[in-house]
């Protein structure tokens, strides 16, 4: 660390002393709670009604959830920015081999030229309102879990429902912020008409691949451009030439400056999913199955996609986003296997669950509600434990096995059919199968022949070692008909593969679906597996409920007596609802001796580059500009270079990609992206020391939109002076 950096830094810490301010240890702050924060203490210059304001306009109505992401509108005119890899999945089904945006980038300059964004809706945050009272009150009584569940299950779509009867403009979703303790009310707003705008070549927006996902230092260009659309009526409508741009109530101010380094900054997102405030079982229960069960098996299945995708440039289109998302899963479930184990964090939940429990055990008000708490958990997480392998194969094969999946959506279907009257099932078929073929459709989008079956396979072999207690009641019936379970298991799948005409798409979609009776004459060995395995799922279902039923109230207990016994309110865990966190641009010292900077630049990319390694190549106007040091208003003068990612200590997980980083004064200053390696055990317990997240500096973008891609058009749009 230099001086000044060593000087700022001391300042900032005496700042900070003397204004009596203390950083929080973690926070993915609610609507609700951010009015207890002092955030002008922190660092704050606009007032904080400015970031959310019930009564008006506020910050908070330029943010968007976009296909499971953030996003946020940076002008008038309904453009949108969040990151490359938000978007990659609409990307890639707008790709065929002779119009490839996958690999080469778009940038459409006039509205007509942007391409619908297939299956990405925008989701606007409306408002909000506690209903916990509404749910727990009625089941307040209620000792059965299963029964309890059910109805805290049936009075959250109740209050949804009613809350979209009263508005039909809306979509309305009750969630659920505390497990068995707290649930509010969320009001959205959808638009269906999403378009793909600007996005940069995969060398940029991928810039580091596999090898750099989840690890600093970064230099990925991880942003892309959409714009929202309406009916000219200014109401959502489903794609149509004749929508409009949304006009949005807010849109965020860019500022072209950047940041320096111990800025204040935050980020409003809708972060995926935490689990902070659950106890020693559930921490097992990820390390020692959920995490190194899935991690493996999308290894296998990466391996084998990547093979198949060798055949033809077709088929590599079709797969990449499966591949992409199975890697980023694996690694980060790789990186929280290391973390957990890095810092004992079963260890030290044991060791907080033995003080909650002496605690419970020395209060005799505490001990008479609670007194088979920890018992109860503890016993609870043993059962599910016990069948984890099993529960953890069947909530992978569907996604595993596209033509299992096929087989689901056309069973269910038949079932369905089967349950209308005789002179109902033409009209319901009618009324439905364009729904039915649109599911099958998008799933025979990334299916591969050569995939399904190698896949498939595995997973079959993979269930015929489990023991009898977590047996696959559809995998024992075919290893029943031979004593050497791997070859019938070859030749059941030879079979049924070869005779099965799910694998043809054209004729599924045209022939077989094309009447009731076509659709009702058929069956096939892959039906037939499907049919048992739901049969089991269903068979299990009451006993899961009942699981699921008492869990919930424990862990509304669990919370509620650690609150007690440590004095102090806890933060929602992370539920894909709106929330706010915030901190500093800052480095961090990873390991014994070593400092990382918080930016890194452009002459960073040409570093990596330089290996020959493929996932570091890059578009050659980058290192022409670079060499001719035109960085045009975008360089930082102390570094002599365009910043392309930075570092804060901000606490965010999945979901936030895409969520803008702004600064003091709430203008755009970054799209975050990613987090260092060791903050992916963040989903579990966040710490100053080690979490850091990654995200693209406004400077890169900029830079790039202009000066490799000519997109100043766009930077005029966000009211960027050039």
């Amino acid at each position: 660390m230099n001086k000044k950096t060593l000087l700022f830094t001391f300042l900032l810490i005496f700042g900070i002393l003397q204004s009596g301010y203390t950083p929080p240890d973690e926070g993915m702050f609610p609507l609700s709670e951010i009015h207890k924060l002092d955030l002008k203490k922190a660092g704050l210059k606009i007032d904080q009604n400015e970031i959310y304001n019930p009564n008006g306009t506020s910050l908070v109505d330029a943010l968007v959830n976009v296909g499971g992401c953030t996003g946020s509108f940076v002008s008038n005119e309904g453009l949108i920015i969040t990151n490359h890899h938000c978007a990659f999945g609409a990307v890639q089904q707008a790709s065929t081999p002779e119009k490839d945006y996958l690999t080469k980038g778009l940038v459409a300059r006039s509205y007509g030229e942007e391409i619908e964004a297939k299956g990405l809706t925008c989701r606007i945050t409306e408002s909000y309102e506690d209903v916990s009272d509404r749910i727990l009150g009625p089941v307040a009584q209620i000792t059965d879990p299963a029964t309890r569940l059910q109805l805290v299950n049936h009075a959250m779509k109740n209050i949804a429902a009613e809350a979209e009867q009263k508005d039909p403009s809306i979509k309305a979703e009750v969630s659920e912020m505390f497990i068995g303790k707290t649930y509010v009310l969320f009001r959205y707003k959808t638009i269906l008409d999403v378009r793909l705008v600007y996005v940069p070549n995969r060398q940029v927006g991928e810039f580091g691949g596999e090898t750099d996902n989840w690890v600093w230092p970064r230099h990925t260009g991880d942003f892309s451009f959409m714009r929202a659309y309406v009916g000219k009526d200014g109401k959502p409508a489903k794609y149509s030439k004749d929508n409009v741009p949304y006009t949005p109530k807010k849109f965020l101010k860019v500022n072209a400056s950047g940041t320096e380094e111990e800025d204040f900054v935050f980020i409003l997102g809708y972060p995926g999913r935490t689990f902070r405030h659950r106890p020693a079982g559930f921490i097992e229960n990820q390390q020692q199955f959920v995490l190194p069960y899935t991690s493996e098996l999308y290894d296998f299945q990466n391996a084998t996609m990547e093979k198949a995708g060798k055949k033809n440039k077709e088929t590599e289109i079709k797969l990449a986003t499966r591949i992409k998302r199975n890697a980023n899963v694996m690694k980060n479930y790789r990186g929280k296997l290391q973390g957990l184990k890095g810092i004992d964090l079963i260890g030290q939940k044991k060791q907080e669950d033995a003080a909650l429990a002496e605690f419970i055990n020395n209060n005799v008000e505490e001990k008479a509600k609670y007194g088979t708490l920890m018992n109860d958990i503890d016993n609870l997480y043993k059962l599910i434990n016990g069948d984890a392998q099993r529960d953890l194969w069947l909530g992978q094969i569907y996604s595993s096995t596209s033509l299992l999946s096929v087989s689901r959506t056309i069973n269910n279907f038949k079932e369905a059919l089967n349950a209308q009257s005789p002179a109902n099932k033409q009209p319901f078929f009618d009324q439905n199968i364009p729904q039915v073929k649109q599911a099958l459709s998008s799933t025979y989008a990334s299916f591969d022949i050569d995939v399904d079956r190698t896949v498939f396979k595995k997973m079959m072999n993979d269930a015929a070692a489990f023991s009898p207690y977590q047996k696959i009641n559809a995998v024992a019936k075919v290893t029943s008909k031979g004593n050497n379970s791997q070859s019938v298991i070859d030749q059941y799948i030879n079979n049924t593969f070869g005779i099965s005409k799910l694998k043809d798409q054209d004729y599924v979609i045209n022939t077989l679906l094309k009447s009731l009776k076509a659709l009702s004459a058929y069956n096939d060995g892959l039906m037939l597996f499907e049919k048992d395995l739901q049969q089991q799922i269903a068979a299990i279902k009451p006993e899961k409920d009942a699981r699921e039923g008492q869990l919930n109230k424990l862990m509304g207990d669990y919370v509620r007596v650690k609150e007690k016994f440590l004095k102090k309110d806890f933060i929602p865990d992370a539920n894909s609802t709106l929330r706010l966190t915030y901190g500093y641009v800052r480095g961090y010292s990873p390991a014994d001796a070593t400092y990382m900077k918080p930016y890194t630049t452009i002459k960073g990319i040409l570093e990596k580059g330089a290996s020959g390694h493929a996932d570091f190549g890059y578009p050659e106007t980058i290192k022409t500009l670079w060499t001719a040091k035109d960085f045009g208003p975008f360089a930082k003068k102390d570094l002599n270079d365009v910043p392309v990612s930075f570092l804060y200590n901000m606490d965010t997980t999945g979901g936030n990609s895409g969520s803008p980083i702004m600064n003091a004064k709430g203008e755009l200053i970054g799209v975050n992206f990613d987090r260092a390696y060791g903050a992916t055990i963040n989903d579990y317990s966040w710490n100053e020391s080690y979490s850091r997240s990654i995200g693209v500096d406004i400077r890169f973008v900029l830079w790039v939109a202009t000066k490799i891609d000519k997109a100043d058009f766009l930077v005029k749009e966000m009211g960027v002076k050039l």
